[in-house]
């Protein structure tokens, strides 16, 4: 640009007044020198994540109630019937069936409760969790709970199903419903073979021998790995039977037949219909059987009153980051080091070690 040239509109100039022999005093339009591409599109990124979270902070999600929904019948009743999902494998700090829990124990309106699981199953201490939080809101209460089985309720999906109690007609599966698996599991792999082809060995220097017990990549002796294998078949065992108790108290007929105990507490699964023929479920029927039957069960009239069920609160930085659905990445660095963590299952599962990546 020369010193008679009229700068661009909008471009950054300042002037300058100076004094040529020949024509005297000029004054000089001079441009400001331009900020790099790379550094506009960084401060522009910069600014939309402070954006982004600042409305994260406007909306946060981690400990806000859950979102109530119509579900079926009266839109307009006052009292209700409340559905509570366990879905997916299931870990400790269920904090979605938590507050969906803890929703309905403060809703004066909720009369009967029905639970909804789809779920293979998970840690012996998360389902314990669920159960007895859902037996403590049932008693607290004093209302019914119906369950009704989604396409799997196995293991701790079905231990969390007893939750209904021993009343009669309480379990419900769908035709296609897959159930039981009544078992412990803790997963290891062995993978000290492997690193030996690849000459690693794992030095690491503990306490006692025991203290590495459950290592996958640690090779012990056998007197030490035969005190391992008796102390996980302890702990295994312990479960076990805390898992039948469970199921015995709430499934009358079936504590008083010892030949079906026999089959069923092998750890299979059944299909719906054999989950009935051997006192697994009461009935085969879908989520709107199992609705009828808890407004029975608490002495309601169907046309007065409203079903209704629970999601997860959505702050605009999910919706934004995960979209309409809301569907975050199920792969995150808890997950991965929850695979280091020897823990016991109530689990149907041919990939049991890999559950962490099944949460929602």
């Amino acid at each position: 640009m020369d010193a008679y040239s009229t700068p661009p509109a909008g471009q950054p100039v300042r002037t300058e007044l100076v004094t040529d022999p020949a024509r005297g005093p000029l004054r000089v339009v001079i441009e400001q020198p331009r900020g790099s591409w790379i550094g506009r599109i960084a401060r522009w990124a910069l600014a939309i994540v402070v954006g982004l979270v600042f409305l994260g902070m406007l909306n946060p999600t981690g400990e806000e109630k859950v979102q109530e929904q119509w579900h079926s019948l009266s839109k307009s009743a006052r009292d209700k019937v409340a559905i509570i999902s366990v879905e997916g494998t299931i870990f400790g700090g269920e904090n979605f069936v938590k507050h969906q829990i803890e929703q309905v124990r403060d809703d004066d309106h909720v009369k009967a409760v029905v639970l909804r699981v789809d779920s293979p199953g998970g840690t012996v201490t998360g389902s314990d969790y669920i159960y007895h939080h859902l037996k403590k809101l049932t008693a607290k209460k004093q209302i019914p709970l119906v369950v009704s089985m989604g396409s799997i309720a196995a293991s701790g999906g079905y231990y969390v199903a007893m939750a209904a109690g021993d009343k009669e007609n309480t379990i419900y599966a769908e035709p296609t419903t897959w159930t039981g698996s009544i078992g412990v599991i803790i997963p290891h792999y062995d993978f000290s073979g492997l690193l030996e082809k690849i000459d690693v060995q794992d030095d690491s220097i503990a306490s006692n021998p025991l203290k590495m017990m459950g290592s996958p990549t640690r090779k012990f002796p056998e007197p030490i790995r035969a005190e391992e294998q008796q102390i996980l078949q302890g702990l295994v065992n312990s479960s076990f039977e805390g898992f039948k108790e469970i199921v015995l108290a709430s499934r009358p007929a079936l504590r008083e037949n010892k030949a079906m105990q026999d089959v069923v507490f092998t750890g299979r699964i059944f299909t719906a219909k054999q989950a009935q023929e051997n006192l697994l479920v009461d009935k085969l029927g879908f989520i709107e059987d199992a609705i009828e039957r808890a407004v029975e069960l608490a002495a309601l009239n169907k046309e007065d009153v409203q079903v209704v069920k629970y999601t997860r609160p959505r702050g605009i930085m999910d919706q934004l980051l995960y979209g309409p659905q809301g569907r975050q990445p199920s792969l995150d660095l808890a997950a991965i080091a929850e695979l280091g963590t020897p823990k016991a299952f109530y689990l149907c599962t041919w990939l049991p070690g890999l559950s962490s990546f099944a949460r929602e």
